[in-house]
């Protein structure tokens, strides 16, 4: 077979079907491109590569003696050569890649060949870029490539401000204004998806701090820190900042203020609105009060039991979250420091003082 088949435009590959000649003996079909030139191949080959491929080669032909060709047109003739070596040889290189991928995409969805198609997808979305990503796209929606499209309209919603000056983009708005509405309902869904992420670790931060509030709250009650004790426990003599808890200086300030502000008992401090919830939240949360040492633990238990407040669902949510920040919390943490860390439970059923 002669070298010159593949001349115009193709010189710069090398005419396998002079070797595969040699194996599978002379080529019985012709694959034409747009310029008219005549790739020879072997329709086993091509066939078995290609389902449809092997449709178009078995349909009958108007004179049994007429050369069976099979015209590939519309795209580069140097495209059509390196999708039939493939064919072949199911090989590309990375620089045919570059020159061809989008070719190659469109001819692999077309002739139904899933290892090229694959090949084509992974190489045109590690080369996407603010000026391409446009025109990729549309080509993988007509080519049902949905990892590509979602490459590209992960791009384009990361870049919309530098993606929306393009050539591509203003094609776009004129020609495909579905498509356009598509990018557009997708940034929308990203951005929305960001919020409520954001919202969500907010709320999850906010769970975690009045969890840690509460363990805090049981240290104070029952080993006593720095400044705030229970009455019968010794003062300590470290009387620099608590290392357990961030927030236990932040508590200690808060206790200290509870037990002699005189608005109080009016409900007139903002101060100690906050105290009474925290009480009220780690009645909620404690399975032992009569043996527990917060203080008012019981009395919230028995007052909550009496009133049996079924309409509160805001505050049996937060009680939830709240716990179920404490056991995520409690789980995170190394097994060796789960061990060391068991819960000293002492018998006190009366309410206790604190020593300021």
């Amino acid at each position: 077979m002669s070298p010159t088949n593949f001349s115009d435009g193709t010189a710069g590959h090398t005419p396998f079907c002079v070797d595969v000649d040699q194996k599978l003996g002379e080529s019985d079909i012709q694959i034409v491109t747009s310029r008219g030139l005549h790739i020879p191949a072997h329709r086993c080959i091509v066939a078995s590569a290609s389902p449809v491929l092997e449709n178009i080669i078995d349909r009958p032909r108007k004179h049994r003696s007429s050369e069976r060709t099979i015209p590939i047109l519309g795209v580069p003739c140097d495209a059509v050569n390196l999708f039939v070596r493939f064919l072949y040889s199911f090989k590309c290189s990375e620089e045919e890649m570059d020159m061809y991928g989008i070719h190659l995409l469109a001819l692999s969805h077309v002739f139904s060949v899933p290892q090229l198609k694959q090949r084509c997808t992974r190489a045109l979305a590690g080369r996407l870029t603010n000026d391409n990503v446009v025109d990729v796209l549309q080509l993988a929606r007509l080519c049902d490539a949905p990892d590509l499209r979602l490459k590209c309209m992960k791009l384009i919603s990361g870049n919309f401000k530098s993606v929306e000056k393009t050539e591509g983009w203003k094609f776009l708005e004129n020609h495909d204004p579905w498509l356009e509405l598509q990018i557009l309902q997708f940034i929308d869904e990203i951005e929305s998806r960001k919020k409520r992420t954001r919202k969500h670790r907010e709320e999850q931060s906010l769970y975690m701090q009045l969890s840690e509030a509460m363990e805090c709250l049981e240290h104070i009650c029952t080993e006593g820190c720095a400044s705030v004790r229970p009455y019968d426990v010794e003062p300590t003599k470290d009387k620099g900042p608590c290392s357990k808890f961030a927030t236990c200086q932040g508590l200690q300030l808060l206790i200290r203020h509870f037990a002699t502000c005189k608005r109080r008992v009016n409900g007139g401090c903002s101060r100690c609105k906050r105290m009474w919830q925290l009480l009220r939240l780690h009645s909620s949360i404690c399975d032992q009060p009569d043996l527990c040492r917060v203080p008012l633990c019981r009395q919230f238990k028995l007052k909550a039991q009496q009133e049996r407040k079924g309409n509160d669902a805001r505050w049996k949510l937060l009680v939830r979250k709240v716990v179920s920040a404490k056991a995520i919390s409690y789980l995170s943490q190394p097994k060796r420091k789960r061990e060391e860390e068991p819960r000293e439970i002492t018998d006190h059923h009366a309410i206790r003082s604190f020593t300021l």
